[in-house]
């Protein structure tokens, strides 16, 4: 984790508080060694800007690594949905195969 990165992260996000790519970037600053912080930005992103698709699938597998599987399910459902109607393949197949991954966990149990 970049302390300096995040400094000027927030402070970007003070500036232009409606790009959403600066709260994501936040997010994936703190996704290895504080993967709360990270989620609580992801979430943020989820409920104020709803069509910014790359969220979806860090929030579904940080869920999902925190054991909130319905949540994880609802998030990539979501996504995947969102993928569809941007028309954006690239997005759909990734946010697909890993909800496929995640449900194989499932069986596995």
């Amino acid at each position: 984790m970049n302390e300096k990165r995040i400094q000027q992260l927030l402070q970007f996000i003070d500036e232009q508080p409606d790009d959403p790519f600066n709260t994501y970037a936040l997010a994936m600053e703190y996704r290895d060694e504080q993967p709360a912080q990270a989620l609580q930005h992801l979430e943020k992103l989820l409920q104020q800007h709803p069509t910014y698709l790359p969220s979806y699938y860090h929030a579904a597998a940080l869920y999902a690594e925190t054991g909130n599987r319905d949540k994880a399910a609802g998030v990539y459902q979501q996504g995947i949905e969102l993928a569809r109607t941007q028309k954006n393949d690239k997005a759909l197949q990734e946010l697909s195969r890993a909800y496929r991954m995640f449900q194989d966990e499932d069986d596995d149990w």
